[in-house]
């Protein structure tokens, strides 16, 4: 097949459900979304799923292959659901299973910052590089990393979790126990409370809504000294956590996408001096550091390149 196969590519959310028929790096049609919270569990919820890609299937023929990018533990091998961050019920539920007998359709399922990392490597910023390494800067703080062309998911299907790595051994306690977690510091509420609690000790008061980080990038743009320095600030906290990373993996591409990256240079420039101090030559030289091509549409543009992938459909570089 060409690089014009179909296929459907389903991104996830805690929020919202997200179906579209993609080509190549283009979502040429989306169903409407579905909220996630409106399920008590997975059974309805994947039935709508499954009307909204019969939907799809309808309106488009040649359809290929599927893929559903998902916020939690996947296991990417049996396709199965092991847990799912926010969600209510998902635990090892056999999606792949059962979306491929309802469909006839092979199905791929992955987590969703792998989904955004997989098209950014195939299809967007990073498509002429082999050994990448992807962050999704939003809520929490996901990650996804390719070496030697090659998604690396680890032993259990949980490797990339840049946001649980450490940037404080004594740092705020996670979820998981862990302590420094990097998702605790620049994920976009923690940004917000952050940037509250400083500018109430500069004696500056603001409602929480006035310190989300589109908030604060409109603020730094218009000179505001307090959210330009905290921008360098969680500029300064993710290159701790990708020095990390660039010694571990040793990179050719970081691509940065997500909500928080909006901020655009309020970030990288900080970010990338930052970073480019503490490596040395092997590790510094020719580093690619990119914006995602892909902003929304990652996790659903990902999944369905990843389906295709997976199936041997398509080879999309």
């Amino acid at each position: 097949m060409s690089e014009n196969t179909l296929a459907i590519g389903i991104d996830f959310g805690g929020t919202s459900v997200k179906a579209g028929v993609v080509r190549g790096a283009e979502i040429i049609d989306l169903a409407p979304p579905i909220a996630t919270q409106d399920f008590e569990g997975p059974d309805q919820l994947i039935q709508v799923m499954a009307r909204a890609v019969e939907d799809l299937r309808s309106r488009h023929e040649g359809i290929a292959a599927i893929g559903i990018g998902l916020p939690g533990f996947v296991d990417f091998k049996r396709g199965v659901v092991t847990n799912l961050t926010n969600v209510r019920g998902w635990i090892e539920i056999p999606l792949k299973e059962i979306f491929q007998s309802i469909t006839g359709l092979p199905v791929t399922l992955d987590n969703d910052a792998n989904c955004m990392a997989f098209a950014e490597y195939k299809l967007g910023a990073a498509k002429s590089y082999e050994h990448v390494i992807c962050v999704a800067l939003g809520t929490g703080v996901g990650g996804g990393v390719i070496a030697d062309g090659k998604m690396i998911r680890g032993a259990k299907f949980g490797a990339g979790e840049i946001g649980q790595t450490s940037i404080d051994y004594q740092g705020r306690r996670g979820h998981y126990g862990n302590l420094g977690a990097l998702e605790d510091y620049i994920g976009n509420q923690e940004i917000s409370r952050d940037a509250l609690r400083t500018y109430k000790a500069a004696g500056v008061f603001k409602d929480l809504e006035d310190c989300t980080p589109a908030a604060l990038a409109i603020a730094a743009k218009h000179g505001d000294t307090i959210a330009i320095e905290h921008w360098n600030l969680v500029g300064r906290m993710l290159a701790t956590a990708m020095m990390n990373a660039c010694w571990l993996l040793n990179p050719e591409a970081l691509v940065i996408g997500g909500g928080v990256a909006r901020a655009g240079n309020l970030l990288f420039d900080p970010f990338r001096e930052h970073l480019l101090s503490q490596l040395s030559g092997p590790f510094r030289d020719e580093l690619a550091i990119l914006p995602a091509a892909f902003g929304h549409e990652a996790g659903t543009i990902g999944a369905a390149a990843l389906a295709l992938d997976e199936a041997g459909f398509v080879n999309l570089t």
